[in-house]
């Protein structure tokens, strides 16, 4: 019989790994930057001049304004006599044209949230920038700037243009000036952002837009149907309050004798606009997009 001979113990394998090329790492040339307020504002800034939507509302809002306020002024100007305009404020004849044209700054309002819950483009938006207070805060930037501007263009040319062709009326005051032109402004820009906010709540483009216009002629409607004499406080509050009288305010030209005067539809649209913002932002923190 053989006798067992005892393992030697073996020294583990030594590995080198196999030479081959050295690669050079690479260095991306876009600087990493923190994100920021002024970020948002640009990308929202080139959605709202790349989509036609903007193009359409803006230039029929522009027609309206200066097309019906001039229209207004030169038929005016052409079937009275210079006496019966001395007391007339010439600036008060642009009133139609911005009250129609206050529907385009609507549904452009409702248009630069709720189209894109209905694309699907929100999704993207929020990827990019994931801070959802950030998107609604430079959309509200944007639309806000682009309404202001355009308004206010097209308001001063009807009146200057008034001005000058109702040879007869009084000479507007500095502070008729001012709301008539600044102060009609602001206001439209805040009825347009009120939309905008309207729409990031409801996310649907024409259930927003129905329920803007509801609330700019409902009540004015509504009260001239309303002919109990128990309902006649409430028909009175919604005269005072309604969209077009506040809109006639800043022409100094109510249709009331009582209600908001001066600035004060200004200060109304700027608190319900505030309230609703906020509400929007909770619901935008709150709710899936």
């Amino acid at each position: 019989m053989s006798t067992p001979q005892p393992q030697m113990p073996q020294a583990a394998p030594t590995w080198q790994a196999a030479p081959g090329p050295s690669y050079p790492t690479y260095n991306s040339p876009i600087p990493v930057v923190r994100t920021h307020l002024g970020n948002a504002i640009a990308s929202e800034w080139t959605k709202i001049r790349s989509v036609r939507s903007t193009m359409w509302t803006l230039g029929v809002f522009v027609l309206l304004v200066i097309g019906i306020g001039l229209a207004a002024g030169a038929l005016v100007a052409a079937n009275s006599a210079q006496e019966s305009l001395a007391g007339e404020n010439p600036l008060s004849f642009g009133f139609f044209g911005v009250l129609l044209g206050s529907m385009c700054v609507i549904t452009l309002g409702v248009l630069t949230t709720a189209s894109e819950y209905g694309t699907g483009m929100i999704r993207t938006t929020m990827v990019a920038c994931p801070s959802r207070g950030r998107v609604l805060a430079a959309k509200a930037i944007v639309f806000f700037s682009v309404a202001f501007v355009v308004t206010l263009v097209s308001v001063l040319l009807v009146a200057l243009a008034d001005v000058a062709m109702l040879e007869g009326a009084k000479e507007p005051s500095g502070q008729e000036w001012l709301k008539g032109t600044l102060g009609i402004s602001l206001y439209i820009a805040l009825l347009g952002l009120l939309s905008l906010v309207v729409g990031s709540i409801i996310r649907h483009s024409a259930g927003a837009i129905t329920i803007m216009i509801g609330v700019v002629l409902a009540p004015l409607v509504i009260a001239l149907f309303m002919f109990s004499e128990s309902l006649e406080d409430l028909r009175q509050a919604l005269f005072e309050y309604s969209i077009p009288n506040q809109l006639s305010v800043f022409y100094s030209n109510s249709l009331t004798e009582t209600g908001p005067s001066g600035w004060d539809p200004l200060w109304i649209a700027l608190g319900v606009t505030a309230a609703a913002f906020a509400g929007a932002f909770a619901l935008l923190e709150k709710r899936d997009v």
